[in-house]
């Protein structure tokens, strides 16, 4: 079992939500925390007792990986990396700008392989370690009106899932979790709808969020759907035919609130030079 006393916990994605909140929660557990995210202010309010804070740009390869060699020198290494940084958009295709589809690929997906390749390799030469990475309902099924944020949610899930097999036999020590919520209260999801299924199922409440996360990574739960009872509605519609799927869907409108979510503005971050190389 995960246990978050004594840890050495590294959370992107940390400066707000739920990120901030889990920062919070692992801290009170006894866990030495270190909080990243691009947004300086809001980590400004966090530092301090346990918790450490680096300004890192998680889509930039070369600042993270600067960034932990900084971490394995201040901590000794990170036990538990919980990767929570990412990036809404709710426009359909043809209208998501090419410069947003870059900007969500990069912090949801391509961040992942950057921080995983930079804080596994500790844990699978100790023997032990726990990844964490934060996805959402629409990992597992599409969702109208966000094919980017949905395509890099199912990129997430199978990296994690192969992240996870590749350990069994590598080092079985180090356990993954792969967490699911529904849409969550934060601000990212503004303007979403309610669905048929309301309130049996509504936003969840980032509070509670954040402890059942930590909850899922101490329990070493390799799959976390919130809420409890999501996976009785995520899996049939997976397994369903695409007709019969599409018909539940569109009964219970699901994901229908997908299509009217804005959310915070989602500018282009600036690509330092060493991005592509």
């Amino acid at each position: 079992m995960t246990q978050m006393r004594g840890s050495r916990v590294l959370i992107t994605g940390a400066a707000s939500g739920i990120g901030r909140l889990m920062a919070l929660e692992a801290a009170g557990r006894g866990a030495q925390v270190m909080a990243w995210d691009i947004d300086a202010t809001g980590l400004a309010s966090l530092a301090g007792g346990s918790m450490r804070c680096q300004v890192v740009d998680v889509t930039d390869r070369q600042a993270v990986y600067a960034a932990a060699s900084d971490v394995e020198e201040t901590l000794g290494g990170v036990d538990v990396l919980v990767l929570n940084a990412g990036v809404v958009c709710g426009r359909p295709l043809l209208e998501i700008p090419d410069g947003v589809v870059r900007t969500v690929m990069d912090v949801n997906v391509l961040a992942l392989f950057w921080c995983t390749k930079a804080f596994l390799p500790g844990m699978v030469q100790r023997g032990r370690g726990h990844l964490a990475v934060i996805g959402s309902v629409v990992s597992a099924v599409p969702a109208a009106g966000a094919s980017a944020y949905v395509a890099s949610k199912h990129a997430a899930y199978g990296f994690t899932e192969t992240v996870r097999l590749e350990l069994r036999t590598q080092a079985p020590g180090v356990r993954t979790t792969f967490v699911m919520p529904y849409l969550i209260n934060t601000g990212m999801f503004e303007g979403a709808g309610e669905t048929r299924l309301y309130p049996l199922l509504r936003m969840l409440e980032p509070e509670p969020v954040a402890v059942r996360v930590i909850d899922g990574i101490e329990r070493d739960k390799a799959r976390l759907v919130l809420p409890a009872w999501g996976p009785a509605l995520i899996f049939p519609l997976r397994m369903l035919p695409p007709r019969a799927s599409d018909w539940l869907q569109d009964m219970l409108g699901f994901l229908t609130p997908m299509q009217s979510v804005h959310g915070r503005a989602l500018a282009r971050r600036p690509r330092s030079p060493q991005a592509d190389t």
